[in-house]
């Protein structure tokens, strides 16, 4: 299944009809306004309009169903959270009701979603992509969908982060949280994230009245560390820790600093760092990684970026920042990665992705990057690609 063919990467499929939707900024569902196209009030979802640059191949050419998060499991093997796309009995979500239920109706519109539809993917050294956790809750609003948002392991133990749950999702039976994967790959909740977010609000979240306010929260990464687990939320803005035994705490609440800058990556690097989109139509190149202290403590660490979807280190100190575009007011355009230098120095290293979601260091040295990630038809078009670090 593994290829190198770069012409593999251009996915003419994606042809088909656009669906589209009605935006007010970037918050909707983690990502949803991201990757559309800005400026017009129906967006149209890009596709992809080319191969990336040469030093990129295909690790698993296709059959995701919107990838987002990645990460290396004890084992050696790639994993990939699905946000898939909803499936079985599907569920509208209340639209007579505003704060702990509606969300999204001045964005994207209605949500739908089920209990089923997301998933767990395990991808072998060969490309091999075979399902791991199967049956988690999905949601979609004009089309786009988001489920499973990112994994992480603490020893031999994975857990995942939802973001496709929740009655303001359609899907009142499961809560937005933190799941354990158990042995026999079924999941446990063990910390509601969306609870915890309606009985602590931030000082600045999405508008409620006017804008995108996601009452059970739209969780897009997380990562473990020591023990714990660390999880961003970008329509209300923060950082959270929650412990193996589901207790929940703030790390930061980026929205009291900075307002509503919509946060999505994180990663750790003897401080935490946090990349964020911004707002709707807010002009290329002011997105922002942040450096977050362990506690809570925050300060703008690099410049210069638009819509940051991944933030990851090398072995020797060098950050590579994933932007899903290159331009916020076009939002169609290709994404790409950037390398920074501790010097400073920024670099661009891969170019011409589509739509990409989350990126990952490999055991081997090189990044895994999930492509064609968020805002295409349900068709299990999403992809992996591999970027070999040539200095």
């Amino acid at each position: 299944m593994k290829t190198t063919a770069m012409q593999n990467l251009v996915l003419p499929s994606l042809a088909a009809p656009a669906r589209t939707a009605n935006l007010r900024d970037l918050a909707t569902l983690g990502l949803l306004a991201v990757l559309m196209t800005a400026g017009t009030a129906n967006a149209q979802i890009p596709v992809p309009v080319g191969s990336p640059s040469a030093n990129v191949s295909v690790f698993v050419p296709g059959g995701l169903n919107n990838p987002r998060g990645l990460k290396f499991g004890p084992d050696g093997l790639l994993y990939v959270a699905e946000g898939g796309y909803p499936s079985g009995v599907i569920t509208p979500a209340p639209t007579d009701s505003f704060g702990n239920c509606t969300a999204g109706l001045t964005g994207p519109g209605q949500y739908f979603g089920s209990t089923g539809g997301s998933r767990i993917s395990k991808i072998d050294t060969h490309g091999t992509v075979t399902t791991f956790v199967d049956n988690l809750p999905s949601s979609e609003a004009s089309g786009l969908a988001s489920g499973v948002a990112d994994i992480a392991f603490i020893g031999n133990t994975m857990y995942g982060v939802l973001a496709g749950a929740g009655c303001s999702h359609g899907v009142p039976s499961i809560p937005n949280g933190v799941i354990r994967i158990n042995a026999d790959h079924t999941w446990t909740m063990i910390a509601d994230l969306g609870a915890y977010q309606r009985t602590h609000p931030v000082a600045n979240p999405e508008d409620a009245v006017n804008g995108d306010f996601e009452p059970d929260g739209t969780w897009y990464s997380m990562i473990s560390l020591r023990g714990d687990l660390y999880a961003v939320e970008p329509n209300h803005g923060e950082v959270v820790k929650v412990t193996t035994s589901g207790a929940i705490s703030r790390v930061i609440d980026i929205s009291a600093y900075y307002g509503h800058i919509v946060p999505t990556a994180i990663t750790y690097h003897g401080n935490f760092y946090v990349g964020n989109l911004d707002q709707f139509g807010i002009p290329s190149g002011s997105s922002k990684v942040y450096k977050v202290t362990p506690k809570g403590q925050i300060k703008i660490d690099t410049n210069g970026f638009s819509v940051v979807t991944g933030v990851v280190f090398d072995s020797r100190a060098r950050m590579y920042v994933l932007e899903a575009s290159t331009d916020s007011e076009a939002l169609s355009t290709p994404g790409q990665i950037v390398r920074v230098d501790p010097s400073g120095r920024q670099t661009v290293i891969v170019t011409n992705l589509t739509t990409p979601t989350a990126i990952t260091m490999g055991p081997n040295g090189k990044l895994y990057v999930s492509n064609a990630g968020f805002g295409l038809p349900p068709d299990d078009l999403g992809q992996i690609v591999m970027v070999e670090i040539t200095d």
